[in-house]
């Protein structure tokens, strides 16, 4: 059995886990080897040596699950807190502009609770909070609706360049003659 980080399991799944774990010790209490282990409890040879040697420097503590890696880092509290931050905006943090970034959120969590993130993970945490990306609803204030109307008509046609044709019966764009 071969377990990506976290496993990917439920909480039955690493349950399920658990118990294979802990029949592991009972045979390991009666004496049984590891590649009988191994086969009985359909588990690779090197899990059984892992855990032997788990068992045997710590007991039964030693083999049990330390849980799932992914845990969340921040409390709820903290949590809490850092959505209060947010709420407060970048400027208050020393930022130009009002946009957060995946980046600046992470540099905060950083700051405000010595966790370190991931900028993958800082969007996790957020997603999993409920927060969502978002674009500005407003157009910024600089821009002036009626002079990029007049671009699009006056100045794009003339930029644009004018589709080529091919003539009729041409094979080739680059070589008309051939055919």
């Amino acid at each position: 059995m071969r377990y990506a980080q976290g496993g990917g399991l439920t909480d039955a799944g690493r349950a399920a886990r658990e118990r294979v774990r802990l029949q592991v010790v009972e045979r390991f209490e009666e004496g049984q080897k590891n590649r009988e282990v191994a086969a009985a409890l359909r588990v690779t040879e090197r899990s059984v040596e892992r855990w032997r040697r788990q068992w045997r420097e710590r007991g039964e503590v030693g083999v049990l699950s330390k849980g799932s890696p992914g845990r969340p880092r921040l409390s709820e509290k903290q949590v809490a807190r850092l959505e209060r931050e947010l709420e407060r905006g970048p400027l208050v943090h020393g930022w130009a502009g009002q946009r957060w970034t995946l980046a600046r959120i992470k540099m905060l969590i950083g700051r405000l609770f010595r966790v370190s993130y991931t900028v993958e993970g800082t969007w996790l945490l957020l997603k999993r909070h409920g927060w969502s990306w978002q674009q500005p609803a407003r157009r910024a204030i600089e821009r002036d609706d009626a002079a990029v109307e007049v671009w699009k008509k006056e100045t794009w046609p003339r930029v644009r360049a004018p589709r080529q044709r091919v003539t009729a019966g041409a094979s080739s764009r680059t070589k008309p003659d051939s055919r």
